[in-house]
């Protein structure tokens, strides 16, 4: 029975850590561009969009659909890397565990 008590106590550990993370992923932030830097966009751990920053040069009224695709390209990448850097966070908690709910 102290080997069960030893799991538990540990499992409640690991939670205690992951919910720390989670909690201070809206702290941690990640900035991707596109366009050579033209668009610039920073996201938090949380995968939430903080801010997008466009150059003059990036905003031509005679093509906007290059203006939506760098906003797109660097929005979608903003993303990606948030996300990485949260599985890296938890992958080094759980050891590399993929448990459901936790990224």
């Amino acid at each position: 029975m102290k080997g069960m008590n030893d799991l538990l106590r540990q499992a409640q550990i690991m939670q205690s850590k992951m919910a720390k993370i989670q909690e201070e992923a809206g702290e941690r932030q990640v900035e991707a561009a596109s366009g050579g830097g033209m668009v610039k966009v920073i996201a938090n751990g949380k995968q939430q969009i903080l801010s997008i920053v466009m150059e003059k040069e990036a905003v031509n009224p005679e093509d906007v659909e290059m203006l939506q695709d760098l906003t797109l390209t660097a929005v979608n990448e903003a993303l990606r890397l948030a996300r990485e850097m949260m599985e890296q966070e938890m992958g080094a908690l759980t050891g590399g565990l993929k448990i459901p709910g936790f990224m």
